[in-house]
């Protein structure tokens, strides 16, 4: 291909422009002897382009070093598009055999076929936006180690977002913190230069903070936060950092030294959740004013905004498909999520709203909370609508879904949602329904006494108890491409799921952690006649409610483990309507990898138990 810099300056053809000039048209004279004494001139200023009369000194230019640049590459340019193709596939493959052979450490012919061929498989499917990796079954979650740092401010801690080694938290107290996480490597493994009573640090370690001014609300000019911080986000390169607050303020901040760089107050009500997009640095905040605006971060520039949510925008997930510009959110009470196709301006709506359990409904419906039911046929009773009795025999009562309050995606045409009836149903684009629906994924709360569920004097006589409430789901986090699903909420717990095969279904894995060898887990009573019974309170590892989820794998492709970050706080994210006696602070869990000896997979906690 021809180009001003590919050919010699001696090569290249000028355009010269020869025209008489005004005085000689007017008067039909033409001047030789001005031609004559501009010839030279031009002679010597193309010389002095082409640099045939130039030192050597001048030979390192611009147009000299473009010109070396691109002889280098003559071959390429002369290459037809499928010789440019096939150079360019066995250069990728190249590239990948010797990533595999340092991974593996020797290089066998088939053995090396069959992983090249399955990491091209892996590569196809990320560009795909399809799920690729099945991690769940190679990590141990009972064996994960838990750190826990405590917050030295008041309020409850509202999010975190974990991009190793380093965490960054927001709390009610309008602090933002860095914190740098402790590497697994340096406490697990016995350092022979380390002195006998000094141990390797653990926990968390917080870097600095800043903190805002409630009492700057009316200044503009003031860079900071004037009220509760509610929601933050970390770009994937980890340059940029984004948080929200109660008084619709958002500001970009340089993620490692805490710098803000510009804050915007185009939100008209609390920004309730932000996200970037995956690989990029563009920026989505969902706000209580019902709107989804979209920022660019380096440009620090507002872009667009999305109308179509009938309540506050409570969740939202940047797109993971790079060519697309895309994200999922969630509204609250108008019980829909919708996918959000910024480039098409359109947007599809996921309708919501169903029950938890659809076997108890028809109990529902013929009695009333405390009410004992007859059945039609037999007329006998059947024990009081809610469930209050705890037999083994009283259907579950159905939870209807009143708010959807978390949102994560799985890949470019899955993503998972969380409600406040405990329900997590798991999503794809092509359909307006739900795949796949698990219900009370935490349990339930024990019911109220008799003394607090009704004002009667004789209420203890009665001894008729509250109905037993669903715990929702506070917080929920997905590894991108990835078949692993983890949520949280006021039970002590963070829970793992996974996709199915099919990826239609939801599978329970269990709880992350373990307080010790001799408990069960799934056979702890956390629900007792006198409320959570002392046994299940010393079972559970985290105290307070997780306001917020962050996950991340350690190693290339999560081959050292996984490292999941929690928020917890006494109160709710978004409100004060439940207080509890947790602490506030991070949780820090790691989970290795299961122990595979003799090509058997072996669980690392029942290794350290024997």
């Amino acid at each position: 291909m021809s180009s001003f810099f590919t050919f010699p300056a001696s090569q290249r053809k000028r355009k010269r422009t020869e025209a008489p000039s005004a005085a000689s048209r007017k008067r039909n004279v033409i001047s030789t002897t001005s031609q004559s004494a501009k010839a030279p001139r031009r002679t010597e200023k193309q010389d002095s382009i082409s640099g045939s009369g130039s030192s050597d000194e001048e030979d390192d230019g611009f147009f000299a070093s473009e010109a070396h640049d691109e002889s280098g590459s003559s071959e390429d340019e002369n290459e037809t598009a499928a010789e440019k193709r096939l150079r360019l596939a066995e250069r990728y493959l190249d590239n990948i055999r010797n990533e595999v052979e340092d991974d593996i450490g020797f290089d066998a012919a088939d053995i090396d076929r069959d992983l090249i061929a399955e990491r091209l498989k892996e590569d196809v499917a990320e560009t795909k936006g399809k799920i690729y990796r099945t991690i769940s079954t190679g990590l141990d979650f009972k064996a994960a180690t838990h750190a826990f740092a405590k917050s030295d401010f008041q309020h409850s801690v509202t999010g975190c977002v974990a991009r190793l080694p380093y965490v960054w938290t927001v709390s009610k107290d309008l602090v933002l913190a860095k914190w740098e996480l402790a590497d697994p490597k340096t406490y697990n493994s016995e350092d022979p230069n380390r002195p006998r009573n000094i141990s390797a640090r653990k926990k968390p370690k917080r870097l600095f903070w800043k903190k805002g001014n409630k009492n700057k609300a009316k200044d503009r000019d003031f860079l900071g936060h004037t009220g509760a911080i509610l929601s933050i986000a970390v770009s994937d390169s980890g340059k940029y950092l984004a948080t929200g607050d109660e008084n619709a303020r958002l500001i970009i901040w340089d993620a490692d030294t805490l710098t803000p760089r510009k804050m915007f107050t185009q939100h008209r009500a609390a920004v309730t959740s932000l996200a970037f997009r995956r690989g990029t640095e563009q920026l989505f905040s969902a706000s209580a004013d019902r709107t989804i605006k979209i920022w660019s971060a380096p440009e620090l520039a507002y872009v667009e905004t999305l109308f179509g949510h009938q309540d506050s925008v409570v969740g939202i997930a940047g797109g993971l498909d790079t060519s697309q510009e895309t994200c999922v959110s969630v509204g609250a009470r108008d019980r829909t999520a919708r996918l959000w196709k910024v480039v098409d301006e359109s947007q599809l709506v996921f309708r919501g709203g169903g029950t938890a359990r659809q076997k108890g409904m028809e109990k529902l419906r013929k009695g009333r909370f405390g009410g004992d039911v007859e059945d039609e046929i037999t007329g006998t009773k059947m024990g009081q609508a809610n469930g209050i009795h705890g037999h083994e025999d009283d259907p579950p009562t159905a939870y209807a879904e009143g708010s959807i309050d978390c949102v994560a995606l799985l890949d470019a045409g899955l993503f998972v949602t969380g409600s406040d009836n405990g329900a997590v149903s798991l999503w794809s684009i092509n359909k307006k329904k739900p795949l796949y629906t698990h219900s009370l994924a935490h349990e339930c709360d024990p019911p109220l006494p008799p003394e607090e569920m009704s004002a009667d004097v004789d209420a203890m006589a009665k001894s008729i108890k509250g109905p037993q409430l669903p715990r929702y789901i506070t917080a929920l986090a997905t590894i991108p491409f990835a078949d692993l699903i983890l949520t949280a909420s006021w039970d002590g717990w963070i829970r793992a799921w996974r996709v199915g095969p099919e990826k239609r279904t939801i599978e329970k894995i269990g709880r992350v952690g373990r307080v010790s060898a001799g408990d069960d887990e799934d056979h702890i009573n956390f629900i007792g006649d006198d409320g959570i019974s002392g046994r299940a309170q010393d079972a559970i590892i985290i105290r307070g409610i997780v306001n917020g989820l962050s996950v991340c794998e350690r190693g290339d492709q999560g081959k050292e483990g996984l490292c999941i970050v929690a928020a917890v706080g006494k109160e709710p994210r978004l409100g004060r309507w439940m207080k509890g006696k947790g602490r506030n602070g991070i949780h820090v869990f790691e989970v290795p990898k299961k122990i595979i000896s003799n090509g058997v997979v072996e669980d690392a906690a029942e290794e350290a138990e024997d």
